[in-house]
């Protein structure tokens, strides 16, 4: 059988990269042993060097004559870093047991476009939670889902209670705003309860050689349908900058669906797959090894472009308003005006009594 989804890229991943996890590599603290180990690491198994157009020799250049027999640990770490962040890649991080070293540049010169607070104006306290969702029904009979963190767990019994929550909506609204991204798994777990059919929805190269262009062809990654609740009724998928990594595949997904509209900011990106080493010290370090492509075979490195760009101005936040939100209750509206929720039996599940929540 074909495997799909985040099955196939793990073990693309595992299969490709772990032979050169298992090299002997001899422990010293040695300052010039671990900046070359660091960055031969990086210049064999980085993946974005030519999409970038990074001179990785001329990095070496800039910073080799920092380092010297005399510095310590602490001055150590904060070359690495600094070497790092020319990649300007938000998966990439020199982890110690005192620091960890860390790029945000992504999403630091954006506007936040989401407030927690104002959210609670909307929210309140009266809602519903299932695993890392909260959610609960909006005016004008729309649903509202809010999922902070794809590194909170959500299991196929949270999505089947809060799609049975929203069976009466017209239309739903999910939020993944200030989301940095975590498990590929629950993006594809949610992204599976909006398709009937299975759907290309991108690509995944892997590295199968030393040298800066040293890929494989892309390799298609098919989202399966789920064989539970689905949703086809209008879906608008909020989104800012610091919607990252894994919440950008999620966005990536959700866009090629005819029932969905994103609306927001750009997302921040990041879709480079991390992979985890080490140097000689015993640091650890992660960078983006195997690029995921979009089902056009582009990049999504810096981000996804919203389908109705929406920005929460000084004005709205002074009101406690969410324009976001605003927008998408406005759209939603004006996309399901005199429709009828309606709710069928999935033809191909008509025994295990699955639904999907349409119109008429």
């Amino acid at each position: 059988m074909k495997r799909t989804g985040f099955t196939l890229i793990f073990t693309v991943i595992l299969f490709f990269m772990t032979p050169a996890c298992t090299e002997e590599t001899k422990y010293t603290t040695d300052p010039r042993a671990n900046f070359e180990a660091l960055w031969k690491l990086l210049d064999e198994n980085y993946c974005f060097f030519d999409y970038k157009d990074i001179d990785w020799n001329e990095v070496h250049a800039k910073y080799s004559p920092l380092v010297t027999d005399t510095i310590n640990r602490y001055e150590l770490f904060d070359i690495l870093g600094k070497m790092l962040a020319e990649l300007k890649d938000g998966h990439t991080n020199l982890i110690s047991t005192f620091n960890v070293s860390r790029f945000w540049d992504w999403s630091e010169n954006y506007p936040d476009n989401f407030n927690s607070a104002i959210l609670k104006n909307y929210m309140g306290t009266d809602y519903q939670i299932a695993g890392g969702l909260r959610y609960l029904i909006l005016r004008d009979s729309i649903g509202y889902v809010y999922y902070g963190d794809f590194s909170s767990a959500v299991g196929e019994a949270n999505l089947d209670e809060m799609f049975l929550h929203f069976k009466d909506c017209k239309a739903l609204i999910f939020d993944v705003r200030g989301n940095g991204g975590g498990s590929l798994v629950y993006s594809e777990r949610i992204a599976s309860r909006f398709i009937t059919e299975k759907r290309l929805v991108g690509y995944i190269m892997h590295k199968k050689g030393p040298g800066h262009s040293d890929f494989s062809e892309p390799y298609p990654i098919e989202l399966e349908p789920s064989q539970r609740i689905k949703w086809m009724r209008p879906v608008a998928v909020l989104t800012n900058r610091s919607c990252y990594s894994a919440t950008n595949d999620f966005v990536n997904k959700m866009r090629l669906f005819d029932q969905v509209t994103v609306i927001g900011d750009k997302t921040g990106g990041g879709c480079g797959l991390p992979f985890h080493s080490e140097i000689p010290n015993g640091w650890s370090v992660r960078f983006s090894s195997s690029p995921m492509l979009n089902a056009d075979k582009e990049y999504t490195e810096y981000g996804v472009d919203p389908d109705i760009k929406q920005n929460i101005t000084d004005n709205d936040i002074i009101n406690g308003i969410d324009s976001i939100i605003e927008e998408a209750i406005r759209y939603l509206k004006e996309k399901t005006a005199g429709s009828t929720p309606s709710v069928e039996s999935d033809p191909q599940q008509e025994q295990s009594g699955r639904l999907i929540l349409s119109y008429q």
